[in-house]
């Protein structure tokens, strides 16, 4: 119960600037839970697993075999996504050397042409959607931009940071935190730590020293894209078609700051003075 404020919190804060209400808060939750316990619950015939959900739940029989139905029709939580083009394209954009320069940062692509251009990546990533089509996505999500002059595109400097598309970007966290605080529950639940995952923390930073940090993160993010994408992509190809490939992977990195004034609880109010009766002798 102590660690809930912290997990709930910031899912408190999303819900309310999204204009997410209370009851709809409440009803994803229910069905989480139940899913959870049905999941635990698995070896019991169906007529005993409602009244054993309730009993764990807390959740009223009649609330359970709803939910469960509702679970059955499909419209349960859903799972993670899939990458879209757009990200597998540019990830290839990033980390193949092909598209990089001697620096190894993205190269300007001609947007027609052999190899390397932009018309050579789009292909390279799929050939099922046309590359002035995978163009035109990475132009309305602001991950690039064209020159009609010269007829190149070159990737944006935040192109990695999903934005300009709400629903993009409630994806990216639905995904990225939903796997991380799995792995990290998991990790909780189990006697050996299945999933690695590690952090530092350091207070008393300047904005300054901030600035400095950043840099070194996305200078670490940036060679860990290009040291896995590349090794992934193999992998992926190697094991296409076996029996045995049914596992997925999520890597990520993260930081956070904050100032510490703002991370501190507010401080509880100091209680009223004790009242003070004045005695007089008769």
């Amino acid at each position: 119960m102590a660690a809930l404020p912290r997990l709930l919190g910031p899912l408190a804060r999303l819900a309310v600037a999204q204009g997410v209400s209370h009851a709809a808060v409440q009803e994803q939750m229910k069905l989480a839970l139940v899913q959870a316990a049905d999941a635990a619950q698995a070896e019991l015939p169906p007529h005993r697993r409602v009244s054993r959900i309730s009993t764990i739940t807390g959740i009223h029989r009649r609330e359970v075999s709803r939910l469960l139905q509702v679970q059955r029709e499909g419209l349960a939580l859903q799972a993670p996504a899939k990458p879209s083009r757009a990200s597998e394209l540019l990830a290839h954009w990033l980390t193949s050397p092909l598209f990089r320069d001697r620096r190894g940062r993205p190269r300007r692509l001609p947007r027609l042409g052999a190899a390397p251009s932009f018309e050579a990546l789009a292909q390279a990533v799929t050939r099922d959607v046309h590359p002035r089509g995978m163009l035109d996505e990475l132009l309305r999500l602001g991950m690039a931009q064209h020159d009609p002059n010269t007829d190149t595109v070159r990737l944006t400097d935040d192109a990695a940071a999903p934005r300009g598309d709400a629903g993009r970007r409630l994806q990216f966290l639905g995904d990225n935190v939903g796997d991380h605080l799995s792995a990290a529950v998991d990790n909780v639940l189990a006697e050996t730590p299945p999933h690695f995952e590690q952090a530092v923390f350091a207070d008393g930073l300047s904005p300054a020293s901030m600035a400095e940090v950043r840099g070194h993160v996305s200078a670490h993010w940036q060679a860990l894209l290009k040291a896995m994408v590349p090794l992934l992509e193999a992998l992926v190809a190697r094991d296409a078609g076996a029996a045995t490939a049914t596992q997925r992977l999520r890597i990520g990195l993260y930081s956070f700051d904050q100032s510490l004034a703002a991370a501190a609880p507010a401080a509880a109010p100091a209680p009223p003075p004790a009242l003070k009766s004045k005695v007089t002798k008769p």
